[in-house]
């Protein structure tokens, strides 16, 4: 009893600190309530209406806040269900799209009930035992083959259905939130009690999700699915403002966290195409990008910090099992970065900022300063101006903060 209290405390930490927030912030929010924070913060610097690209789009934090206080932004992100989130919260909603989308979810939930509807197939994820047990799993895919049936109306009614879903099937898991990723319950008495009514959880979800659109920005948010290395194939203009927060140099895999909503949504079918999206990502190392890891080497003429070298070299030296493979993943990381900074040049306007929001790391006890690499590599390619500011402690470890890399396009 006490194991199953605490984990329902756990779910009830996450929501409140991943789930709830400023508006559409809260529709399905990945990383923590700080982050909507600081992007406020710097907003609030640019009087004047700008134009904003946050090439690291996330789940749209910073086109949201930009456009909520009139700007225009565009965000891109490599990953297809990460650039589908953002559109969703971007975008303008009627009301009359939101009573349509509130009854196709009474629809759908009246179909899961009677069984007036085929079940959905099981998204293939390896081991799906693991997250929702048998009776929750076929809850989701009867709510899943409805939700298809009821949404044939438009794609903005169909869109917040799956958001709503997507909250409900995480809430249905065997999932837990009680460190930095999501990790799954090994221990059967802690394992979610048996879900007889799906569609009361979906409604709240649907409820939610609705009333939150009815709070419109007032800017335009442009969303594109595209590769930050490569900006130029992506966007045709130039930017006043860049504010992002590029995944952090921490081996956290972003398709891994992000797997059970792109499987049960069609944007993952199997475990190869996972790990290929998690290796053309930057800070990618999540399956088939693990075995790559070991035989990559730089190609191309980026340049990287000095010091990055001694200490890649000490990560490679400081543990015999997987020292190489970190030691490759550091190095990648900010060759793809310097890669990025490169090309970002094209996409600016002559005095526009740029804000990296970004985290050192640590592997073996061996600290990667990667403020100051951001900042060197923005120097060496002819940005000035450069800042560094220390935003907060990251976690237990002493030496682990969260930094505002910042510097000005001439």
């Amino acid at each position: 009893m006490r194991k199953r209290s605490e984990n329902i405390r756990q779910r009830a930490d996450y929501t409140q600190k991943y789930n709830v927030g400023n508006g559409r912030h809260g529709w399905l929010r990945l990383t923590p309530a700080y982050s909507v924070k600081v992007v406020e913060e710097i907003m609030g610097r640019y009087p004047d209406p700008v134009s904003v690209l946050d090439p690291f789009c996330g789940t749209g934090t910073t086109a949201l806040c930009a456009i909520n206080r009139g700007n225009s932004a565009t965000t891109i992100d490599i990953n297809p269900f990460l650039a589908w989130l953002a559109s969703a919260k971007t975008a303008i909603y009627s009301s009359s799209t939101l009573a349509v989308t509130e009854r196709a979810a009474i629809e759908a939930i009246y179909a899961v009930r009677s069984r007036g509807v085929a079940p959905a197939p099981c998204p293939p994820i390896h081991n799906i035992d693991r997250w929702w047990n048998a009776n929750n799993l076929e809850h989701l895919c009867y709510l899943k083959a409805a939700i298809s049936e009821a949404s044939n109306h438009s794609e903005q009614v169909t869109d917040l259905l799956h958001v709503a879903f997507c909250r409900t099937l995480i809430k249905m898991s065997n999932a837990r939130f009680n460190h930095q990723s999501m990790s799954l319950h090994h221990d059967e008495d802690i394992q979610l009690t048996l879900i007889d009514d799906v569609g009361s959880i979906f409604l709240e979800d649907v409820r939610y999700i609705t009333d939150t659109a009815e709070r419109n920005p007032v800017g335009h948010a442009s969303v594109a699915h595209g590769d930050a290395i490569d900006l130029t194939s992506v966007v045709d203009k130039k930017f006043d403002a860049v504010i992002t927060s590029p995944p952090y140099v921490n081996r956290m895999s972003y398709i891994r966290e992000l797997r059970p909503y792109m499987y049960w949504l069609g944007y993952l079918s199997n475990g190869r195409d996972a790990g290929e999206l998690d290796w053309n990502a930057i800070g990618g190392t999540w399956g088939i990008a693990t075995s790559r890891l070991m035989e990559w080497s730089p190609c191309g003429n980026w340049w990287v910090p000095s010091e990055l070298h001694s200490v890649v070299s000490d990560i490679s030296t400081a543990n015999d099992a997987n020292g190489r493979l970190l030691a490759n993943y550091v190095h990648k990381y900010f060759h793809d970065i310097s890669h990025h900074i490169y090309n970002l040049r094209s996409a600016l306007n002559s005095g526009a900022e740029v804000h990296y929001i970004i985290g050192n790391s640590s592997f073996y006890g061996i600290l990667v300063p990667t403020e100051q690499f951001y900042a060197e590599i923005l120097a060496q390619y002819g940005f000035t101006r450069t800042k560094v500011r220390t935003i907060r402690k990251r976690n237990s470890k002493r030496e682990l903060f969260e930094f505002a890399v910042t510097a000005q396009w001439s």
